[in-house]
């Protein structure tokens, strides 16, 4: 086997096994801002609408938590905000320093933090600005730590995809990483498309 297949079916093997905590931390923080906005989204009447709408906040949070429990009483997921702000023309939700926890059914965390968080109507499309991270933690030697950083992620729950525009770096463990120019993840066909200007480095493992 020559070096050039080698590494691209090490690529391959390390993608596969890096894959596994974006469909989790994907549909938690969706389910999260699903719920979110249900809460704290005011009604009005019709005649208290008015003509025309401006970008200007019409409500706001400070220092604010949400959490998600399943039937059996499990925290699925958590979100804190230093700052929320509901923005009537784009019916969006503005957030400052958004920090997402999602939980696993083995316990398992996965984390998420960005300088800044936008989030629709319905909860289907979080987009995460500036020092966008994503960490899931170690589960023993089998599955070590994984780590997702860029200036931009943009998460769509309906169709399961993530994606940046903007540079980004993915980590594995104690030294595998990769680096594009743009990324898009496809968890329902579980590919990762690397755009631009692509390198990977896998560290060999020292057998025990």
């Amino acid at each position: 086997m020559t070096g050039l297949k080698k590494f691209t079916l090490g690529l391959r093997l390390a993608w596969d096994r890096l894959a596994v905590y974006f469909p989790i931390f994907l549909m938690g923080v969706m389910a999260l801002t699903s719920y979110w906005l249900v809460r704290n989204t005011p009604t009005w009447s019709a005649g208290e609408l008015e003509p025309a709408l401006k970008h200007t906040p019409d409500y706001f949070m400070k220092d604010f938590s949400v959490r998600v429990y399943a039937t059996d009483g499990r925290l699925k997921s958590e979100l804190f905000g230093v700052e929320g702000r509901h923005f009537p023309d784009t019916d969006t939700v503005e957030v400052t320093q958004p920090r997402v926890r999602s939980y696993d059914m083995a316990g398992r965390v996965t984390t998420a933090r960005a300088e800044k968080g936008l989030v629709n109507a319905d909860g289907s499309e979080i987009q995460l600005f500036k020092k966008a991270v994503v960490v899931r933690e170690a589960n023993g030697s089998a599955s070590p730590s994984q780590e997702l950083q860029s200036e931009f992620l943009h998460l769509f729950a309906n169709t399961e995809v993530i994606r940046t525009h903007l540079p980004v770096v993915l980590m594995r463990g104690d030294g595998d990483k990769f680096s594009a120019d743009r990324m898009e993840y496809d968890n329902l066909s579980r590919q990762i498309q690397l755009q631009g200007r692509v390198h990977g480095l896998l560290v060999p493992r020292t057998k025990k």
